[in-house]
């Protein structure tokens, strides 16, 4: 597998390479114990436990405990945990700030017989006043010049607990006229007369974070400090404290863009306060972006390890788009998530054509044609069932292909049925559906020359199983929650959880904590703690809809259209009137649709991608369905102006499509990774091993292959079984390492099959 490259591994890379730090690489993870690890932490911790594993270093975690007031053993016992989690280990590696606190007290004294440090006993309010604005030098406090010994001796008072809470503070004497805020005298310790959970009351002052973070490097050796930008105006700071007192060894720090993600708030103090005010369950509510919730939530670790992967390390501040989550979310569940029926919404359903008392057990496959794994269950099918309300309904229109009256519909994994009857309560609501059943459909064929559209999941109603199902959705209902001055608190979302009494498939009686499950049409769903013995209860962790799939269009390459039989330009698909004159004349020129010319032509990244690739040699249609869906969509996710491609490089992609060599899926992961790296499709197809197995030699030996193992399951088949044709695809396509082109399969299959 290819190393992942982005600007700090260049720069660790050649560090090593010229021998700095005898080649030594030492990173490490410094959270404050102050509340639970989110998903923007777990960027830095693949960033920094990936990096050590990379070059052959270690990372140690490190608790940043600087601050006894807001600090707790459940905290440093998340943190591990989440750590853990993710499938990162420390070893002998663990350190705590508080284990330096002489030794950064010593330090602090040294500072003061050197003259660089002073005891100011300024108030908070004060001190921000003398501090001054930015571009407006600040004031010396009145205290700056007091002498080195009567320095030391507040300093050793405080220590003695003389002074009461925020009577005095040690500040760094360097420069109140520095353009950097943070090097105008900052404060080094304070007072707190609280109890540290690790050394009691042992102190009663406390080092502050810019001090004690930078010298915790250092007293671990630590030759790559890696940051969020926020602390890059913090740097000439340490640097400063430092150099200041002579510790031997000097760390590098780096800094690269935090992960911010839209829909929900990823500040351990905004996520408290959800805490502390219950608006939701605790640090793991599934609502929650912590480690802990999202766990909760159903989603893996391997999920969280490829969207970190996906979004990269760079310097530029963005915006992730939440839909770029759940698609990776998504992604990741189809392969390990067995589809099951579930109705999240129950109504009753009457078949009156079907014998009383009789009970079939129907044979459903747990997975579909494109996942390479076998496995069925015993569905029983009865006279009454259960079907979801939402697929009713009475006067539908006209494209809707679910149940309504007069109307066939197939029930998944059964027969195909008519609604004859609509039966209503004293109220006039809906109370009960009569239909009709066809015995010709079993496992859910048309009769030939049929067409049935519609495809809906059931449950029997003698055999259902009840169970709760929390419906998750996202933490606030903005994109930027709080924007503009707004109380964040005034963005949530008021539907982020609903709870309903479903009724499930039988099957899920055994469904155990931890488990992952498909309900069909409905979305990803995973076994909650609470479930009991009798009583599961299972949380939505995505919706089935691929909201990212949505948001970035399809990038399948589109036809050539027919050309006007008049000898004149191609007219522009969709609304032109409004076109500007340079988006009509591309519209024109290459026969575009409206839509595709007003949005290449009005983003000047976009346009310059279109010139490129069509000066390589590619086709304009594709090209210009890519841009205007894909790859726009791609650049306002991550709030970037320009690609890290060429026009040429894109241009690759569509025909990889067309030749069957990607898949429409396959061809969004390559593009993706172009984003993250500016790598080129064909490389990143052969680096992955990406590409589709297609030749129909290569298939058809795969195929009768499987077909000679399984004879049993091809006696099923010809026995009128028409369900383990998926569970054959599954098979061709495991034998071919996953990566057979699921349509040529299926089609070879069923020839071969007769």
């Amino acid at each position: 597998m290819t190393e992942p490259s982005d600007f700090i591994r260049d720069m660790i890379g050649a560090d090593v390479a010229a021998g700095l730090h005898d080649g030594r690489v030492c990173t490490r993870f410094p959270p404050e114990p102050n509340g639970y690890l989110h998903i923007g932490h777990a960027k830095s911790i693949h960033l920094n436990f990936g990096i050590a594993k990379q070059f052959g270093g270690v990372c140690h975690l490190r608790m940043d405990d600087t601050n006894p007031t807001t600090e707790d053993p459940e905290y440093v016992a998340a943190i591990q945990r989440d750590v853990r989690w993710l499938g990162f280990e420390w070893g002998q590696n663990m350190f705590y700030a508080s284990d330096y606190y002489e030794r950064l007290y010593e330090l602090a004294e040294g500072l003061i017989q050197k003259g660089r440090a002073y005891v100011c006993d300024l108030t908070e309010a004060d001190m921000g006043e003398y501090r001054g604005k930015v571009g407006e030098p600040g004031k010396e406090s009145p205290y700056r010049n007091r002498s080195v010994e009567e320095n030391l001796d507040r300093f050793r008072r405080m220590r003695k607990g003389e002074f009461k809470e925020g009577s005095c503070t040690l500040r760094a004497k360097i420069d109140m006229a520095s353009p950097n805020m943070k090097m105008r005298d900052p404060p080094l310790y304070r007072i707190k007369h609280a109890h540290h959970y690790r050394t009691g009351d042992a102190w009663c002052i406390y080092p502050l974070y810019d001090y004690a973070h930078c010298l915790s490097d250092s007293f671990e050796k630590i030759t790559h400090s890696l940051c969020t930008m926020e602390f890059e105006s913090a740097r000439e700071l340490y640097d400063w404290v430092v150099a200041a007192t002579e510790v031997p060894h000097v760390p590098r720090q780096t800094e690269f863009a935090r992960l911010n993600l839209s829909y929900t708030v990823m500040s351990k103090r905004r996520l408290l306060e959800l805490v502390e005010k219950k608006l939701v369950r605790g640090w793991d509510d599934p609502r929650m972006p912590t480690i802990a919730g999202l766990r909760r939530r159903g989603v893996t670790r391997e999920a969280i390890a490829e969207f970190c992967s996906r979004i990269g390390v760079a310097k530029n501040l963005s915006i992730v788009d939440m839909a770029l989550l759940e698609h990776v979310i998504r992604e990741d569940l189809n392969q390990r998530s067995p589809r099951v029926m579930a109705v999240l919404k129950p109504i009753e359903v009457l078949i009156e054509n079907y014998p009383e008392g009789e009970v079939e057990q129907l044979d459903a496959p747990y997975w579909p044609h494109d996942v390479p794994k076998e496995g069925s269950r015993k569905v029983p099918f009865s006279r009454t069932i259960y079907v979801d309300r939402d697929d009713f309904l009475e006067n539908p229109p006209k494209d809707f292909h679910r149940l309504s009256p007069g109307k066939r519909v197939r029930l998944r994994h059964a027969y195909v049925v008519t609604c004859k009857e609509v039966i209503k309560d004293a109220n006039g609501d809906l109370a009960r559906l009569v239909c009709t059943y066809d015995p010709a459909t079993r496992g859910g064929s048309a009769p030939a020359g049929e067409k049935v559209a519609g495809t809906i999941q059931w449950v029997s109603a003698a055999h259902a199983l009840d169970a709760e199902v929390r419906i998750y959705d996202r933490l606030c209902r903005v994109e930027s929650p709080g924007d503009g001055g707004r109380d964040f608190l005034e963005d949530l979302n008021p539907d982020s959880l609903s709870v309903v009494q479903a009724k499930v498939e039988p099957s899920l009686s055994s469904a155990a904590e931890g488990q992952h499950y498909q309900f069909e049409r409905v979305g990803f769903f995973f076994v909650d703690p609470d479930t009991r013995p009798g009583a599961p209860v299972f949380n939505r962790t995505v919706a089935l809809k691929d909201g990212w799939a949505k948001l970035v269009g399809k990038s399948e390459p589109v036809k050539a259209e027919a050309k006007p039989r008049e000898a004149k330009a191609a007219a522009p698909k969709g609304d032109a009137k409004e076109l500007t004159p340079a988006a009509k004349a591309l519209a024109e020129q290459h026969a575009l649709s409206a839509d595709e010319a007003r949005v290449i032509s009005s983003e000047p990244a976009l346009a310059a991608l279109f010139e490129g690739a069509l000066a390589a040699g590619a086709a304009a249609k594709p090209i210009a369905s890519l841009l205007a869906n894909d790859v726009v969509r791609e650049l306002r996710a991550r709030r970037l102006e320009k690609a890290p491609f060429d026009g040429a490089a894109l241009g690759e992609l569509p025909p990889l499509v067309a030749s069957g060599t990607l898949s429409t899926k396959l061809a969004k992961e390559v593009l993706a990774e172009m984003f993250v790296r500016g790598a080129r499709p064909a490389e990143i197809v052969k680096e992955k091993g990406l590409s589709q197995v297609s030749d129909a030699g290569a298939v058809e030996a795969a195929v009768a292959q499987v077909l000679a193992d399984n004879p049993d399951t091809v006696a099923r088949y010809k026995a009128g079984n028409a369900n383990v044709v998926g569970a054959l695809v599954g098979m061709v396509i495991k034998s071919l390492q996953g990566r057979a082109n699921p349509k040529v399969v299926n089609e070879i299959l069923k020839k071969q099959l007769g």
